[in-house]
């Protein structure tokens, strides 16, 4: 850049400007979240990515607060450069008696997005479940929503998590019943039943502008016909029953809140490399929720991490061209529960590779009874009841996943990404905005967590204008008029920046 005097100059012109426009005091991408085909965008037309994690505290009384998460993990997550966590949300401790919902428990799962609002981070809430009910050695659905022969046929064999998916036919059964529609109490069907609460549920959030949206249902089970999904093609017959549940349930939603993003899952096979046939919703804000946990058993013993290259590639795959077949958006809400750094490490440039948004599985190990292998292992924090620091830290875990990224974009993504050899940050985006979306910001954010540059950083940008102080947490461009395209490389380095218009 040029003398400082000229430096303070252009900032000082572009604060001006910043403040006519309301971004004078823009901290992440601006509330709240919708999306254009494929791209999440934010309230000034920007195209959005989100980096972040999971919590989900699945023992009774089932609210991230009761571990111990609350205002230290949220600072915490905001300094390390996360702006998004996937919180998940009990059905049993929703709707503990049919027809009856607790509020208690609604207020204090919206006081933990509150929290996390005030910190620039949005919350997807996920109506999270695994393996059904405690019956079935998992949670989610309320004890009242196990009818017919799944509450009578003995809950054998015992195989934990996921293994009761495959082995218990009282939990396929369950399933069974539910995909059904079956009646259950009052005689008043399961789905009607499950729906109604997430209509509740979307009262009580809908004027939270941080809520990324609703989840409508974790790793769906196809039940007694799971046999059908597991091919590459995957099962249009019992996706066509399950895009009936999605629709009913987004109607429900649509009655109590019109704005907020919906997010559905394929059934669960999908995360094992099956494709999907989940049909269009209809709903014009609609999101795709995917998984991808890589089964090298499944694949060549020879070259593990290459095997789960190609099947994690080809989970991207099907995502994207659903993606584009439907017209909706994608986030990837869980990989990881590993401490393999090369796993992490692998997914998070697929991401960046497909411009993808993430949250890794997951924040804490918090005494999970359906995950694989020890809780700890899936962990960042160990405790979130103590202080998210020193030995409650996995802080080789958190240099993998605290990286550099594009929060707001201010026309379309072409390519980004992070080389942690080199500590090197890419960006190239076009000046138009998605498919002539009113782009109304010319200001482009970048995370860049001081894990990575802890000495500061040095940018090249060619086509924009750095508008932020040397060193910032988060990285403000803005463009250059005329300009056609952006291109944006971080370095570590003197606090220093070379750019022009």
């Amino acid at each position: 850049m040029g003398p400082r005097s000229t430096w303070v100059a252009a900032l000082a012109a572009v604060a001006v400007a910043a403040t006519a426009s309301g971004l004078a005091e823009a901290s992440g991408p601006a509330a709240p979240l919708g999306h254009d085909g494929r791209w999440l965008t934010d309230a000034h037309g920007r195209v959005v990515v989100l980096h972040g994690l999971n919590m989900v505290f699945k023992r009774p009384p089932y609210a991230p607060s009761a571990a111990g998460f609350g205002e230290d993990d949220a600072r915490f997550l905001a300094a390390e450069g996360y702006n998004t966590i996937r919180l998940g949300v009990i059905y049993k401790a929703v709707e503990p008696r049919p027809g009856r919902y607790d509020d208690r428990y609604l207020a204090d799962i919206k006081r933990t997005v509150d929290i996390l609002g005030r910190h620039g981070i949005f919350s997807l809430v996920d109506f999270h479940q695994d393996l059904y009910n405690e019956r079935f050695q998992g949670e989610g659905w309320p004890d009242w929503a196990i009818v017919g022969d799944a509450a009578t046929l003995p809950p054998q064999p015992q195989a934990g998590f996921p293994g009761n998916y495959t082995a218990m036919p009282a939990l396929q059964r369950a399933f069974d019943h539910f995909w059904s529609n079956d009646p259950g109490p009052g005689d008043v069907g399961l789905q009607d039943r499950y729906a109604a609460a997430w209509r509740h549920v979307a009262r009580r959030m809908r004027d939270d502008r941080h809520v990324l949206g609703y989840d409508l249902l974790n790793e769906p089970w196809p039940g007694t016909t799971w046999q059908t999904c597991a091919n590459p093609e995957g099962c249009p017959v019992f996706d066509a029953l399950m895009t009936r549940f999605i629709k009913r349930t987004i109607a429900a939603i649509r009655q109590a809140d019109r704005r907020t993003l919906v997010w559905y899952e394929p059934n669960v096979i999908f995360n094992d490399g099956a494709d999907t046939q989940v049909g269009d919703t209809g709903d014009p804000r609609a999101g795709f929720s995917f998984h991808d946990y890589c089964l090298p058993q499944g694949f060549a013993q020879a070259d593990p991490a290459r095997s789960c290259d190609a099947f994690d590639d080809m989970v991207f795959a099907h995502a994207l061209h659903h993606a584009d077949a439907v017209g909706d958006t994608l986030l990837l809400s869980e990989f990881g529960a590993t401490d393999d750094l090369d796993t992490l490490e692998r997914m998070v440039q697929r991401a960046d590779r497909n411009m993808v948004s993430w949250q890794e599985w997951h924040y804490c190990g918090c005494d999970d009874p359906t995950t694989s292998g020890p809780g700890d292992t899936q962990a960042l924090v160990l405790d979130p009841a103590k202080p998210p620091r020193g030995h409650n830290l996995k802080k080789a875990k958190l240099a993998v996943l605290s990286r550099p990224y594009p929060e707001a974009i201010a026309g379309t993504p072409e390519s980004f990404g992070f080389d942690p050899g080199s500590r090197t940050f890419r960006l190239r985006y076009a000046t138009k905005p998605v498919r002539g979306a009113d782009l109304r910001s010319s200001l482009t954010q970048v995370a860049i967590p001081r894990r990575q540059y802890p000495r500061g950083y040095t940018v090249r940008a060619r086509g924009a204008k750095v508008v932020s102080p040397p060193g910032a947490r988060r990285l403000k461009l803005v463009t250059c008029r005329g300009a056609d395209q952006v291109r944006v490389k971080v370095t570590p380095g003197p606090r220093r920046a070379q750019d022009g218009c």
